[in-house]
């Protein structure tokens, strides 16, 4: 839970303190506040969710394609639809912590659409392969393309929201996922260009920058000055400030919690391995329609959807995170057992929306406590997040291969797999929320023996 009380306890002033650079009293400071996050919510986050729309239905339409005529017009054997699925996460790993790192020195409303445009260009390109090899080649450079997308739009973001706000907001964004179903390549392709475009002119850069949306058009003077104060304001520890990327990245490599992070988001990954296979499993339904297949593959993202915004709301609202993303992993469990153990259509499909709308409920979280926990520097924080969400595609790159073609259509295998790592999704919460509960008392504890100096927030739990 997040605490504020030592926060609190500072003397009262008409006036913010000198710390805040503002000159505003806390009647104007919040309502300039409120203007300022309205602002972001009606541009940053609808921008990034349009484009993240975007960025999985570019990376999951191979699975739709799966489901006609994909694996006979390229001559697909084996595994090799498997190695497609999973080749596009080994770009996304090369590329993923440069990325990131540059990210800290350049204008993120020109970095991130330049690589949307990119990417919808390379997507295009799928249309294009002709064999196994071509469309390899094709998710290989695609995976490249997209790396910078993710980690970079969560740095940004996590430098304008506060605790309280980043868990809603994270879970908006992260709907784009879930929502992205059932298009082809050259359609969406297009579109993508076309948003791409139009990124360059809705993004902001950083809080303070002159340039971006923020800087030039979007926020008044105001608002800019409480952009930079309330991200002050929401320090757990002290920033260290004029750093380089590389002592941003070594802080991030020496922490602990990174690496609980990464094997909490490996889990995760792993856990919605079955993202990429859905229709294969709805098809093994035995439905005659190919149509009624893909309409039944909607219900269940729908409902994720509508569950990963009630748990982010929640998880704002009380300023918690660790049971946000234990509980719905738990009820992805539950799922993933009754999918194993059961032979009944009914209860399987019923099994499907337990563990897809766990899974989805729990991940958007675990970006927004990242995000938040690990901010000593905004380098660290660039390079933890990249690392985190870089290393995670592990779990997409060998979940795949849960999934034997002789295990079809119930991939009971698969499914024992992937509840087990969602148990130890769940373990890491744990861990990670007793130990954020021990830095917390300590950072109390030092509070109260000194009495005096700059009251940063708690942890959140």
């Amino acid at each position: 839970m997040e605490l504020h009380e030592h926060v609190e306890k500072s003397p009262p002033s008409e006036c913010l303190s000198v710390d805040n650079h503002t000159p505003f009293t806390e009647e104007e400071y919040h309502r300039h506040e409120k203007s300022l996050v309205r602002k972001l919510d009606f541009t940053l986050v609808p921008m990034i969710w349009i484009l993240y729309l975007f960025n999985y239905l570019d990376r999951n339409n191979i699975a739709s394609a799966k489901l006609n005529t994909l694996e006979k017009d390229l001559g697909l054997k084996a595994y090799e639809y498997n190695t497609a699925v999973s080749i596009l996460n080994v770009g996304i790993i090369i590329m993923q912590l440069p990325s990131n790192m540059m990210l800290t020195r350049v204008r993120p409303s020109l970095y991130i659409p330049s690589w949307v445009l990119l990417w919808a260009c390379i997507s295009a390109c799928t249309a294009a392969a002709k064999n196994y090899t071509g469309l390899v080649l094709v998710r290989f450079f695609l995976g490249f393309a997209e790396a910078p997308f993710f980690p970079g739009v969560m740095y940004l973001i996590s430098g304008w929201y506060t605790r309280k706000e980043l868990g809603l907001r994270t879970a908006f964004f992260y709907s784009g996922l879930v929502l992205a179903t059932a298009w082809l390549f050259i359609i969406e392709s297009a579109a993508t260009f076309f948003v791409g475009l139009i990124a360059y002119f809705v993004l902001p850069d950083f809080p303070g920058a002159k340039t971006g949306s923020a800087g030039t058009w979007l926020l008044t003077e105001e608002e800019k000055i409480v952009a930079v104060a309330r991200m002050q304001r929401d320090q757990v520890s002290g920033s260290e400030e004029g750093k380089s990327v590389w002592y941003g990245l070594k802080l991030a490599c020496m922490d602990w919690r990174t690496w609980v992070f990464v094997i909490m988001l490996i889990a995760n990954h792993t856990a919605y391995g079955f993202n990429y296979f859905y229709p294969a499993i709805v098809r093994g339904f035995k439905f005659k329609s190919t149509t009624l297949t893909l309409v039944l593959t909607a219900p269940p993202y729908l409902m994720a959807t509508l569950c990963a915004f009630t748990v982010a709301f929640n998880s704002d609202r009380v300023g918690e995170r660790g049971w946000h993303i234990s509980i719905p992993m738990s009820v992805a469990v539950v799922g993933f057992i009754i999918s194993a153990a059961s032979l009944s259509i009914p209860i399987r499909y019923f099994a499907s929306f337990l563990f897809i709308c766990g899974c989805f409920s729990a991940n958007a979280g675990v970006f927004s406590w990242a995000s938040n926990t690990l901010s000593q520097t905004p380098e660290k924080r660039a390079c933890a997040v990249a690392i985190i969400n870089m290393l995670s595609q592990l779990g997409n790159i060998w979940s795949p291969y849960f999934f034997k073609p002789s295990d079809a259509p119930r991939y009971v295998m698969a499914m024992v797999l992937m509840m087990a790592f969602a148990v130890l999704s769940v373990l890491c919460c744990v861990v990670m929320k007793f130990g954020l509960k021990k830095q917390n008392k300590k950072i109390l504890e030092e509070w109260e023996l000194n009495g005096t100096g700059e009251r940063l927030g708690l942890y959140t739990l």
